[in-house]
């Protein structure tokens, strides 16, 4: 038994290997609420590992999409026990919080961002590469998300029924703020990583694309560089893909095993 089968929204939207681009902007995202990104520092100890918090990340997503229930039961589980053992309050001010305030990972508000962050950015990378969704779709789509955040420990009544007007209300609310620390951590460990000078071009396409796509304010608040002449680049190259590219690869290079 699994979770989810070939016709779910998730597994349409999880199986296009250009979708595995929503990670990086899904990190961004989750570091701008203060109190996650506090959860990050003490879960990780750093950012200085982030790729590899994104591929345990992923590994759980996929087992959950894709695997059968008892791998992804056994995950989710593992999950939530090390979410207990995050906790801790805020050392100084960050935006609207004091400091001392207290954060959690299991905070119900904190699991729902960070899961919002995950749905939202593998939505808008495959309605940006692949095809756009229409509201039946996207009403699928983020049920079965509902789902997902079931099992990291979230109860039906503290998800919302529209991705769109949660995010869009954490977007224009007070909750989101990038601390210093965030933006010169994140913009530093996420876009500009260590690589071999060979693979830097691959960098810094990934880094357009990530920065392209993250929602207004936050670039703005990361103090990431963007113009009508990038926005008018990154929509040429999307529509190039989405037309000419990625509806002519071979299913070994389009989807994910």
């Amino acid at each position: 038994m699994e979770y989810f089968d070939d016709d779910s929204m998730i597994r349409r939207v999880h199986r296009e290997k250009v979708v595995f681009l929503y990670g990086r902007r899904a990190l961004l995202m989750q570091a701008a609420h203060p109190l996650a990104f506090a959860g990050l520092m003490a879960h990780t100890g750093s950012m200085d590992e982030p790729y590899e918090r994104l591929a345990r990340t992923a590994r759980v997503i996929q087992a959950v999409v894709f695997g059968p229930r008892e791998d992804a039961d056994r995950l989710t589980r593992r999950v939530r026990a090390m979410h207990r053992r995050v906790r801790g309050v805020l050392p100084e001010p960050a935006g609207r919080f004091p400091a001392g305030t207290p954060y959690a990972a299991d905070d119900p508000k904190l699991l729902l961002w960070v899961l919002a962050t995950l749905a939202d950015s593998g939505r808008v990378v495959y309605e940006r590469y692949v095809a756009a969704l229409d509201r039946s779709e996207l009403d699928d789509y983020w049920r079965d998300y509902r789902q997902v955040g079931r099992l990291f420990g979230l109860r039906p009544s503290q998800m919302p029924d529209s991705l769109d007007d949660y995010v869009d209300r954490m977007l224009a609310g007070p909750d989101l703020e990038v601390t210093d620390v965030a933006r010169e951590l994140a913009v530093r460990i996420v876009l500009h990583p260590p690589v071999p000078f060979a693979v830097r071009p691959v960098l810094e396409l990934a880094n357009f694309v990530t920065v392209g796509l993250l929602p207004t304010r936050l670039r703005r608040e990361y103090g990431l560089r963007w113009d009508p002449a990038r926005t008018l680049a990154l929509a040429g190259g999307a529509e190039y893909a989405r037309r000419l590219v990625v509806p002519l690869l071979p299913a070994r290079l389009r989807y994910a095993s």
